[in-house]
């Protein structure tokens, strides 16, 4: 990279900062409430039913307040104003948060996928009718959540409480399943079986939301969106003679930054330059954080050697630096 920045090609969405609104907040807070006042509920039934599945459904419950209130603290982190320090804001709150929950997610899996196990190998009474109440009870209160966070905001930190609540909600249908196959059948193996097939199920959308939160922090270009389809496309306008050392990433779930190297014949095209430039990122791209730096082709090091295949120019990579 060389020192030389020309501040002028710097734009800055400062509309779109992402803060939470205030109504997410509420909801993260009422979902708080209702999860970890249900889950001690369902903690004291499981043990006195000897059921797995209650007693994994409030333990995920357990993990899921955690998340929730994770989720609310970052939804209030994130509204906060950017400082001399943290110059982008606090919006990366969300997929920190997001990665919290999807660790504690795997490590809640693991506790039920070894529990089942040793239930499978040494059953346990299970007392049906207790095990079919609560879990009644848990799943209205879990579709009630579910519901709360379905309205509000869809960014990586709600993402990472629904994820918490569906898996809550999954584990009800297991445990009031498990509850009425032992009423009716007696058959207590059905208590672990569901449980390890409720874990199945909530890993696959754990590692999803890991992989989200993990792409955010690592500034890897979002998806839905090609660095070379970008880099071609904005070569493609006239004036251009390259695009060089083009990165894009996510400020967080919503905003997409991009900075870039503009190889040029003469710095009076440089305006209208811009201009197009940001046009082409805003509205086909949905990109409205850029950093343009407009370079001579005197002042391209020989490495970056420009080259027009079939007359089309093409974008020279991103260099080491």
């Amino acid at each position: 990279m060389h020192a030389h920045h020309d501040h002028d090609g710097h734009g800055h969405d400062h509309d779109g900062h992402s803060h939470a609104p205030p109504d997410d907040r509420r909801i993260l807070f009422l979902a708080l409430a209702l999860t970890l006042g249900f889950a001690a509920v369902e903690a004291i039934a499981g043990l006195l039913s000897g059921s797995l599945a209650l007693l994994g459904d409030a333990g995920h419950m357990v993990t899921d307040s955690m998340a929730l209130g994770l989720a609310a603290l970052a939804a209030v982190v994130a509204a906060r104003p950017p400082t001399q320090q943290l110059s982008y804001g606090f919006n990366r709150a969300e997929a920190v948060a997001g990665l919290t929950n999807g660790l504690f997610m795997l490590a809640l899996i693991g506790w039920l996928l070894w529990q089942s196990v040793q239930r499978l190998l040494a059953p346990v009474a299970v007392h049906g009718d207790t095990v079919t109440m609560v879990a009644l009870i848990g799943l209205a209160i879990n579709l009630i959540v579910a519901w709360l966070l379905s309205r509000g905001e869809q960014n990586l930190n709600t993402r990472g409480a629904l994820l918490h609540v569906m898996g809550d909600l999954l584990g009800s249908v297991a445990a009031l399943a498990s509850g009425l196959v032992i009423t009716y059948t007696g058959w207590t193996p059905i208590d672990p079986l569901l449980t390890m097939l409720i874990a199945g199920l909530i890993l696959g959308s754990t590692l999803n939301l890991l992989r989200s939160a993990l792409r955010t922090l690592m500034e890897g270009v979002p998806p839905g969106i090609s660095l070379p389809v970008v880099g071609r496309r904005l070569a493609q306008e006239p004036k251009v003679l390259a695009i060089h050392d083009l990165h894009i990433w996510s400020l967080d779930s919503k905003r997409v930054a991009l900075s870039a190297h503009v190889v040029l014949r003469s710095l009076d095209d440089w305006p209208a330059l811009l201009a197009s430039l940001r046009e082409i990122l805003e509205h086909e791209f949905a990109i409205g954080h850029t950093t343009l730096q407009p370079e001579l082709v005197a002042d391209v090091p020989v490495s970056l050697t420009l080259r027009k295949p079939h007359s089309r120019v093409q974008v020279v990579p991103p260099s080491a630096d």
